[in-house]
């Protein structure tokens, strides 16, 4: 078993090293890196239902992961991740996926004793290969070309997040202290309630990587980055929103599994950042942006947000119906809070009709509705700036419209050619109209004087 053990992790990364020679891009090689992770955590949890359901298993030896060697398992993860990645030219998906599928066919069976295979490990293989090597060759070949911009974010937000809150918090148990089971045992009240913290917590992460990718044009991984400098959203306040936003869960899991462990690999993973991850980072961003990286750095903190957003460049403009009650009293709010680079103005200042609310920030991006009012929040200062973000998570935005649309107010014209407001409630709105080119309807509360723009 020795043997097996040895060659299992030695072909894979010989091959790999190899491979290397074939791909000397900076693009692919980081790529192939971020395979071999999604890989490795790929094929721990399949090893988690695999023990469940009798797919294979493993002998008892010594330097294993929950039963795993761990040399089996990074040569499985080497093989099923960066070595068709960094042969991709060459080696077509369907082929890769094919090749692998019978490698593992002659290899698990001359695997024995070490591996004992159940009657259905063809299952499990092929279940392997669709949900973890597939998703990981996706992921490299789409990083190291440069394709796909969405869908290679959302399958690295997927990878960290398995990483951030699955894989590392179960490897500091193995090591240290803590369980899932206590954070399980609680009360479903309690739970529900922690993961809306949770949530909250994620969501400045989940809004950073939105604006690597729509303002941008990239995304978290470090060796993929953004074309431009982004210091719209989430960095307007922090300098390094994710960074934070991971210590903050991971510090959030330790408490709740009650893993000394865990605070300790947040601690390991702010020292990293400071005395690693940020002067590569410094470094990089300096050349390439100058002098308006300095000015940002100058004004934006690393760990300690802003209270009010940091901006530069032209102003949004959020546009909203100055006839409509609920609208007013959206611009009121706004303009008594003095938003930093955002202008409000009436919605006939449209070349349109509008039926939403818009949001059109200074690259020109936009949004409607609920989804404007959040982007607007981002301008007022950090406490509503996590509530508008918040608001922008996927499925929130679309539940919060639905609401605004059936209980406060539903769409209606608006602009050069607009009409009138047919908001549902008339008892909530009376304070008297002003004087206006357009005439309230009845059914339309009257809506109190808008502050002007600005």
């Amino acid at each position: 078993m020795i043997a097996a053990r040895y060659l299992s992790l030695a072909v894979p990364l010989l091959a790999v090293l190899a491979a290397i020679r074939v791909d000397r891009s900076r693009a692919g090689r980081a790529a192939a890196l971020l395979a071999f992770l999604a890989a490795g955590i790929g094929i721990a949890a399949l090893d988690e239902v695999a023990r469940c359901t009798g797919w294979y298993a493993f002998a008892p030896v010594r330097g294993s992961y929950r039963g795993m060697p761990v040399d089996l398992w990074i040569g499985w993860a080497a093989l099923w991740g960066p070595l068709p990645v960094l042969l991709r030219r060459t080696l077509p998906l369907p082929v890769t996926l094919g090749l692998l599928l019978w490698i593992d066919a002659v290899a698990m069976p001359a695997l024995h004793p070490l591996v004992r295979l159940g009657p259905n490990w063809l299952v499990g293989e092929l279940v392997g290969l669709l949900v973890v090597a597939l998703p990981a060759q996706l992921l490299g070949r789409w990083c190291a070309d440069r394709r796909h911009l969405a869908a290679r974010t959302l399958l690295q937000v997927g990878v960290f997040t398995a990483l951030l809150l699955w894989l590392v918090p179960s490897l500091a148990f193995e090591i240290g202290d803590g369980s899932w089971a206590t954070a399980t045992g609680l009360p479903r009240p309690a739970l529900l309630l922690l993961a809306q913290v949770a949530l909250v917590l994620a969501a400045p992460a989940l809004a950073a990587v939105r604006e690597f990718v729509t303002h941008g044009g990239g995304t978290p991984y470090p060796w993929d980055p953004p074309e431009r400098l982004v210091t719209t959203g989430p960095y307007a306040y922090l300098a390094n929103p994710m960074q934070a936003c991971a210590v903050a869960l991971v510090l959030l899991t330790a408490a709740l599994t009650r893993s000394s462990a865990l605070v300790l690999a947040a601690v390991v993973a702010v020292a990293f950042s400071v005395a690693v991850a940020r002067p590569h980072e410094e470094h990089d961003l300096a050349g390439r942006y100058g002098g308006a990286w300095h000015a940002y750095r100058r004004q934006v903190r690393d760990w300690w947000p802003r209270r009010r957003p940091y901006h530069v460049g032209p102003a949004a403009v959020l546009l909203l119906d100055d006839g409509c009650g609920p609208c007013a009293a959206t611009w009121r709010f706004l303009a008594r809070r003095h938003p930093v680079g955002l202008r409000i103005g009436p919605a006939t200042a449209a070349g349109e009709v509008l039926w939403r609310a818009e949001y059109v920030d200074g690259d020109g991006r936009s949004a409607r509705g609920v989804a404007a009012v959040a982007r607007a929040l981002v301008h007022l200062h950090l406490g509503w700036a996590v509530v508008g973000w918040t608001l922008r998570l996927p499925g929130v935005t679309w539940l919060a419209q639905l609401v605004t649309d059936a209980m406060i107010t539903p769409p209606h014209p608006a602009g050069p050619r607009g009409g009138r407001c047919p908001a549902p409630s008339s008892a909530s709105w009376t304070a008297p109209s002003p004087p206006s080119v357009r005439t309230a309807s009845p059914v339309c509360p009257p809506a109190p004087s808008p502050p002007p723009p600005g």
